[in-house]
């Protein structure tokens, strides 16, 4: 029994102790294996890390660079740390009018002329994250004399980061007012300026001021501008030695638009000036019966309207604009019957007047498009004096930066205070654009 017990006792270590090594064998293996996995987990959070702190590393440079040019920008001190974009514009009109300028009042003699009518330099630049400068130089020939006469038409600083969706503008620049007034003569969709701004305006709407726009935080697109300036438009103010707050130039213009269709578009607005003492402007005005006008007070209002046609998948080819500009002055004069400046005699009085003009021009391919206008003004001293003119034209656009232009011009004087006659006129146009010109050619 003895004998049984202890071998039954030696087969258990024997058996019990081979199971035991294998259990532990077994264990070994699953501990060196999980230590393993542990040891490729950590090198890969460690790869990934180095990843993250490589890339926070070039989000931060990339940020300080940012904010270095920002700072370098406020402390710049050479101009040509940001160089200015350069274009330059020509234009010259090549005409016949078949009555003299004696006969239409134009100052350009009639027949045959060759007229240079500017020669147009633009510079426009950055001047900091905050603001961009522009200015445009202009040289055109002298009628008489042909020498040309260099002028500062534009020169103005506008901002780019003002709140609540504003833009503030300062300098000498085109005021803006209705669809054309501020518009260089050579964008415009006809060779000539309207009568009326001739007229009511002197061409131009040219300013020394300030104007601010608001678009106002509404879905739909309005547009609201504010502005004042010692002039507006040509000729200017004659202040003397001191000039009052009543004898700055006050103008405004709302605007909209409306998308008809996604092919069809509306365009309207509605502009005011005012000029509460205007002081002689353009001087003292002798009427050809010899009695004298000086202006007093100069009021201005116009609406304008425009209906545009721009297909979605063919607008460099074909479009169709309508567009149109109503405008009523109402000026104060002074008027003295004997023709002598304060003689004593002179009374005050008031002239109402309307001028309108309505085009229509449709592009029929990228190179050609056509187009007719009508224009209608009453003299701004004598509503009596009522000029019409009727245009035809067409312009051949070689490329985008060289463009010629046909016209033909009727122009009819009723009740002429100055004895004007009918004339007709041809025009042909050439401009051209070298380097950058940031207005183009605008389809106004």
């Amino acid at each position: 029994m003895r004998t049984v017990f202890i071998l039954i006792l030696c087969g258990y270590f024997l058996f019990g102790n081979a199971a035991f090594a294998d259990d532990s064998s077994d264990l070994k293996e699953q501990v060196k294996t999980l230590t393993q996995a542990v040891q490729d987990l950590k090198s890969t959070v460690e790869t990934q890390q180095k990843e993250i702190n490589s890339l926070k590393g070039e989000q931060i440079q990339e940020l300080d660079a940012k904010v270095d040019k920002v700072v370098e920008a406020q402390k710049k001190t050479l101009m040509s740390e940001f160089n200015p974009a350069i274009g330059v514009v020509g234009e010259t009109l090549f005409s016949y009018r078949s009555r003299s300028s004696g006969d239409t009042g134009n100052d350009r003699p009639g027949g045959f002329d060759v007229f240079q009518r500017s020669i147009e330099l633009n510079l426009a630049a950055s001047v900091d994250p905050f603001a961009t400068g522009y200015a445009v130089i202009n040289a055109s020939a002298d009628s008489r004399t042909s020498e040309a006469n260099l002028q500062v038409e534009e020169a103005a600083l506008q901002s780019t980061s003002l709140p609540w969706n504003l833009t503030l503008k300062a300098g000498r620049f085109f005021g803006e007012f209705g669809r054309l007034a501020y518009i260089h003569d050579h964008e415009l969709p006809f060779v000539n300026r309207p009568l009326a701004l001739d007229q009511y305006i002197g061409g131009e709407s040219q300013t020394d001021g300030a104007q601010i726009s608001w678009l106002l935080p509404t879905e739909h697109y309005i547009n609201l501008t504010l502005g004042l300036g010692d002039k507006f438009g040509d000729p200017q103010n004659n202040p003397g030695n001191f000039r009052s707050s009543g004898e700055l130039n006050y103008f405004g213009r709302m605007s909209t638009y409306f998308d008809v269709t996604p092919d069809w578009q509306i365009e309207t607005g509605l502009s005011g000036l005012i000029n509460p003492r205007t002081d002689d402007r353009g001087g003292l005005l002798t009427q050809p019966d010899g009695t004298t006008l000086a202006e007093r007070e100069r009021r201005l209002a116009g609406m304008d309207f425009s209906l545009r046609y721009v297909p979605l998948r063919n607008n460099q080819f074909q479009s169709f604009t309508w567009g149109n500009e109503l405008l009523y002055s109402d000026n104060r004069y002074h008027f003295d019957p004997n023709g002598i400046a304060n003689s004593g005699d002179e009374f005050s009085k008031s002239v109402g007047s309307v001028g309108l003009y309505s085009y229509m021009a449709y592009k029929m391919s990228r190179e050609w498009s056509a187009g007719v206008s009508y224009d209608f003004v009453e003299n701004q001293q004598s509503s009596r004096d009522r000029t019409q003119a009727y245009s035809l034209f067409f312009t051949y656009a070689i490329s985008h930066w060289n463009q010629i232009r046909l016209q033909y011009t009727h122009t009819d004087h009723q009740n002429s205070v100055f004895c004007l006659r009918s004339d007709d006129a041809i025009y042909l146009q050439w401009t051209w654009i070298i380097g950058a010109h940031s207005h183009g050619w605008q389809q106004r």
